[in-house]
């Protein structure tokens, strides 16, 4: 039994998966013609795949491709229209996803925030030294720290240290930190940090990151603050799946 199917968006976003689910469909001997792009802007029924195939095969798919593509395309929707707005008031504002994924689907979770316009931060802990609060109980200062890690990591990889207070913040600076995070700090706090870095010579030639307790609602006053990057969890963990269909009509029989 043949059969031909279309898989749309039921409302407006940005799509994402579309390349996975044709892979998927591929693998199971169908027919596969795309009508979008990851990435496109997609308004409601408008087709973005097409496959044809034997009625069983298309089937085998459609529940994997759907959840694929509805989770991708919810998470590269809310990414675009968050920066979109960050933009607005920081138009050079990275706005990042953090390490919070789910189990097995961090690579899928990442490139969806990519193609919404967003940055993947760290994908696995390899890609810089990030000194927590942690690891700042077992080590004398933020500076030694900074200095056993310059002495064990190859010169590609950024340092980046978690701050909780301007102290913390100056210290890292001085000490030479790539990257400097204001941990769990409110808006008020990020840019007043900001503005007295500024006055102390160690605003430039680092990229300043506000993280913890960023969420949809309050991200557009972490990005007016002047701050080089936000990130938050609620790209990955708190995004609504965009919801997906597939439409499968029935053609006929094969010829034996």
């Amino acid at each position: 039994m043949k059969g031909k199917a279309k898989l749309f968006f039921r409302e407006p976003g940005v799509a994402a998966g579309l390349e996975e689910a044709s892979i998927i469909f591929q693998t199971l001997g169908c027919t596969v013609k795309c009508k979008a792009l990851d990435g496109d802007k997609i308004l409601p029924n408008k087709v973005l795949i097409e496959v044809e195939g034997t009625a069983r095969a298309i089937l085998a798919g459609e529940r994997t491709a759907l959840n694929i593509v509805s989770h991708m395309s919810g998470i590269a929707t809310i990414t675009s229209r968050l920066a979109e707005e960050c933009f607005k008031v920081n138009p050079n504002i990275r706005i990042a996803a953090t390490r919070k994924t789910l189990p097995g689907l961090r690579e899928l979770e990442k490139k969806a925030v990519v193609i919404g316009g967003g940055d993947p931060h760290r994908i696995r802990l390899d890609d810089c030294l990030l000194i927590k609060d942690n690891h700042l109980k077992l080590i004398p200062s933020i500076t030694e720290a900074i200095r056993i890690a310059r002495k064990y990591a190859s010169f590609t990889k950024k340092i980046e240290v978690e701050t909780e207070s301007l102290e913390q913040a100056i210290e890292a600076a001085q000490a030479g930190a790539d990257v400097i995070m204001f941990d769990n700090q409110t808006p008020t706090e990020v840019q007043s940090y900001l503005e007295k870095l500024a006055k102390l010579g160690l605003r430039n030639g680092r990229i300043y990151e506000a993280s913890g307790g960023i969420t949809l609602e309050n991200a557009l006053e972490y990005a007016a603050t002047g701050v080089d990057v936000i990130s938050l969890g609620a790209l990955t963990h708190s995004a609504k799946s965009l919801d997906v269909k597939l439409e499968v009509m029935y053609l006929g029989r094969e010829s034996v």
